[in-house]
């Protein structure tokens, strides 16, 4: 992403002017590399160097700040692509050796396992991978930003790990004796708690970030390099294999996991509607190939729990950052980028009222994006942490809503709101039938948790049902 802010002009830089704002300083922690331009001459070249710098290597956002001087100054346009930059080097080089001392582990592992992430989708190595996962056969999890990299109904993918992936990948990952990390970082919310975090495994990082190596779980071999490069260069260092005994570990523990979580969330009994059931319509009326574009809270995690995909680049999410009201404008984004795909927006009640002014932007544009606001009253995640941990003290997390049909009507989109279950997979096919955009809220059970569990600094084979 390359951001392009404004600027007061430049001979009142630091003189506090009308609407000066240090924005070099501020976004600095935030981006990859920014820029402040004082002379109109600057503008091709710096515009060039930002976009090479944004998306080569680890992709990241870059600013470029121009001042009021330099927008109405004058130049003689002549734009030339960037290509390289001295002393940026964006993709380390591969290391035979490395290679080879990972291919040694993986090839005598006796019970090995794979956490893949964002890397995998970045890198374009998704075929790649499932090359990987078939020829040595070992099962793979992952992160919540590396979901759609593998088809989720490959056989060898185990699911989610973190603080509500599933409970094999999360018990399994102390008890694997190789554990590969392929474009992933060793975030909190995978590890648990870092000093319990597969200590007894042989660690095998591939990164293309120098930086991410050692930096939270320590590898034995780090493989530094672009994923798609590696992976490539590893597969014909890599015997064909199978492990069927420690595959089954992974099966038993999801029978456990679908008796006791899946299946009263996707196939309730009790007269309240669950997030589950609705992922599932969605599932089954896109053929499991819409994007996916979910906000932060027990719908994030029900939704990368349960969405089904078939293709790479489906799942939209803030990953790390946590960012409520994300979904909304990151959809319409989503949807204006690829408009030949279906993009649903997945959004709480909460992190709705944080953007939802976006719906102007919808009415401007016309943007096909289908919103679904799973509505339990509550800003359930923290909720959810005041009832298991704080023995039911709510504090400011029940929720007094606006009539959110009424909202969406004035931006003339057609909305509709779901109470019974009998009412849901009608409304469901409806709002996909509508070829514009459309608002559909679901009326969910108020007090219903985000089950498997990993509690805050605990260790992730520690996750309870």
């Amino acid at each position: 992403m390359v951001c392009i802010t404004g600027q007061v002009a430049s001979h009142l830089l630091g003189t506090d002017a009308f609407q000066e704002t240090d924005i070099i300083s501020i976004s600095a922690p935030v981006t990859k590399w920014n820029i402040q331009i004082t002379k109109a001459e600057d503008i091709p070249k710096m515009i060039a160097k930002a976009f090479y710098i944004a998306g080569s290597g680890r992709p990241g956002p870059v600013l470029i700040d121009i001042t009021k001087d330099a927008q109405f100054g004058e130049l003689n346009f002549h734009y030339e692509p960037c290509k390289t930059i001295r002393s940026y080097r964006p993709v380390p080089a591969l290391d035979q050796q490395q290679l080879n001392d990972a291919a040694s582990l993986i090839n005598n592992a006796e019970k090995p396992f794979i956490v893949f992430g964002q890397g995998v989708i970045l890198g374009a190595a998704e075929a790649l991978l499932e090359k990987f996962i078939n020829k040595t056969g070992v099962p793979a999890a992952w992160t919540i930003l590396g979901l759609s990299a593998l088809p989720t109904d490959h056989p060898l993918n185990v699911g989610m790990v973190g603080m509500h992936g599933h409970y094999a990948p999360n018990k399994l990952t102390n008890e694997c004796d190789v554990l590969i990390a392929i474009g992933m970082r060793f975030d909190d919310r995978v590890t648990g708690n870092l000093a319990t975090y597969a200590k007894q495994a042989k660690v095998i990082h591939f990164e293309i970030d120098p930086a991410e190596i050692n930096k939270n779980v320590r590898a034995d071999v780090a493989v530094l390099g672009d994923a798609k490069e590696s992976l490539n260069a590893i597969l014909p260092l890599l015997k064909d294999n199978k492990h069927e005994a420690w595959h089954q570990r992974f099966k038993n523990l999801y029978q456990q996991e679908l008796k006791e979580v899946i299946t009263p969330q996707l196939n309730p009994t009790k007269e309240g509607l669950t997030m589950g059931e609705v992922l599932e319509q969605i599932n089954r009326v896109t053929e499991s190939d819409a994007v996916m574009v979910s906000d932060v809270g027990q719908h994030q995690m029900f939704t990368t729990r349960y969405a089904k995909f078939v293709r790479s680049r489906s799942n939209v999410t803030s990953g790390g950052l946590g960012t409520m009201g994300f979904a909304l404008p990151a959809a319409i984004g989503a949807k204006m980028g690829a408009p030949d795909r279906t993009v649903v927006a997945i959004i709480g009640d909460g992190g709705y009222q944080m953007t939802f002014q976006e719906l102007g932007t919808i009415l401007q544009t016309g943007v096909a994006v289908k919103i679904v606001v799973l509505n339990n009253q509550f800003l359930g995640m923290v909720r959810q942490w005041q009832q298991l941990f704080f023995d039911k003290r709510y504090a400011s997390t029940e929720m007094i809503n606006p009539d959110f049909l009424k909202l969406a009507e004035a931006f003339d989109i057609p909305a509709e709101r779901v109470e019974k279950r009998e009412k849901l997979a009608g409304a469901v096919e409806k709002m996909f039938a509508h070829e514009e955009a459309y608002f559909l809220e679901v009326m969910i059970e108020k007090e219903d948790n985000v089950f498997p569990m990993v509690p805050t600094g605990a260790c992730v084979s520690e996750e309870f049902l």
